[in-house]
């Protein structure tokens, strides 16, 4: 019996089947993951999961029962090995399964250490799924020696934890400044003091030569010579997008599974959403790793899936929560020629501009700067930076000029 296929069961695999089905999609619709577990939340694991103060139930984005009532196949466990594009059928679990369209939403891999300088040892961690949130978590013990190896938001968010928990954390990042890649020295610098006032040290420009130990990791031999006593680490040095099924398929892949602006892959009856999706933007072909991009993606292929025939037109936003502050983000900051800092009593934000142009925020606890900037750059619209610096200026007013 033909339908329509999701392989993916992450946060976009999740928002099309329900789209799917809200939109009145009545036909057979099974939704496949490689995890044992139903679909959940992420963001959460390196925050409130990790620190023990969010429960496994919240994790779940629907009750078990909402698959049953809404018709959804939910098959999990078990990863999907081949494609056939040709005869629309795939391979999971050694049973071939025909569809009429597919979606491809299989999310991303963390990228790993080297087996040669100790990735594979025991006490390494990286921080994706669920299993891996588990898997570490009795090692954070008061005391205990951890080393974070990669200063962007997943290392910077589990050094926030240990050290909340009494861990002694060094982060080392091999690029001249943590956030490198992501945010402007500006936000750089405020996470770079957040941690020092709780005790994380912070080596910039310094990178991994060697994780020490036998079957487990012991201590690490940095690029500046230095050596560390180490009672476990985390790797957060990026991920990768999983095209691997779709690439031995014969799709199309551009730093991530090639679509158009309608979700569509070089295979008509194919579809692609979230993290492993890479669509036409603004100023070429972009991918996006962000929970927004995942539901809104998701989303809106479910309406092309079914005939809708839209552009996707992505709206950037992120979030990252350490200790008391919480970051939010609207907007790409690449290309940014100057940056505008404004104070607002408790809360801080930096606002990216290219000439004129308002291009992103980076509010720290100051959601009304995150939610005037966010509707700002979603009208295409940018105030003055001169208006935006003054702290006589009232953001909402912006929203009317």
């Amino acid at each position: 019996m033909t339908g329509i296929v999701i392989i993916g069961a992450g946060q976009a695999g999740a928002s099309l089947a329900a789209k799917l089905r809200a939109l009145g999609y009545d036909g057979v619709l099974t939704l496949i993951g490689e995890e044992t577990d139903a679909p959940y939340q992420r963001p959460p694991l390196s925050k409130q999961y990790l620190m023990g103060e969010m429960e496994l139930e919240r994790l779940y984005l629907r009750a078990d029962s909402f698959y049953d009532e809404q018709k959804i196949a939910l098959r999990l466990g078990k990863p999907v090995t081949a494609i056939d594009l040709a005869a629309q059928t795939l391979t999971v679990g050694g049973e071939a399964l025909s569809y009429d369209r597919l979606a491809l939403t299989t999310g991303a891999t963390p990228r790993t250490l080297p087996a040669d300088i100790g990735g594979m040892l025991d006490g390494v961690y990286t921080v994706r799924r669920l299993a891996d949130i588990d898997a570490m978590q009795h090692e954070f013990r008061k005391g205990a020696r951890l080393l974070v190896i990669g200063g962007g938001y997943i290392g910077l968010e589990a050094a926030a934890v240990a050290a909340k928990l009494g861990l002694k954390v060094t982060l080392v990042e091999a690029a001249p400044r943590i956030l490198g890649r992501v945010a402007c020295e500006e936000t750089a610098a405020y996470f770079r003091d957040l941690h020092a006032s709780h005790g994380v040290e912070i080596r910039e420009g310094v990178g991994l030569k060697q994780l020490k130990g036998e079957a487990r990791v012991t201590g690490a031999e940095l690029s500046d010579g230095t050596s560390l006593a180490v009672d476990f680490a985390i790797v957060g040095v990026g991920i990768r997008p999983e095209t691997a099924l779709a690439e031995a398929a014969g799709l199309e892949i551009d730093t991530g599974i090639c679509c158009d602006v309608q979700g569509r892959t070089s295979d008509p009856h194919v579809w692609a959403a979230g993290d492993c999706a890479s669509f036409p933007g603004p100023a070429g072909r972009m991918r996006l790793e962000s929970v927004g991009n995942a539901i809104d993606m998701g989303e809106l292929v479910a309406e092309n899936m079914l005939g809708a025939a839209k552009a996707y037109v992505a709206k950037p936003w992120f979030w990252s929560d350490q200790y008391d502050v919480k970051l939010q983000i609207a907007g790409l900051g690449a290309g940014a020629d100057r940056i505008v800092q404004r104070a607002d009593g408790a809360g801080m934000s930096h606002w990216y501009f290219a000439g004129d142009r308002l291009l992103a925020v980076d509010a720290m606890n100051d959601p009304r700067a995150y939610m005037v900037a966010k509707r700002l750059i979603e009208a295409g619209r940018s105030p003055a930076p001169e208006v935006v610096a003054d702290p006589a200026t009232d953001l909402k007013a912006l929203l009317k000029a």
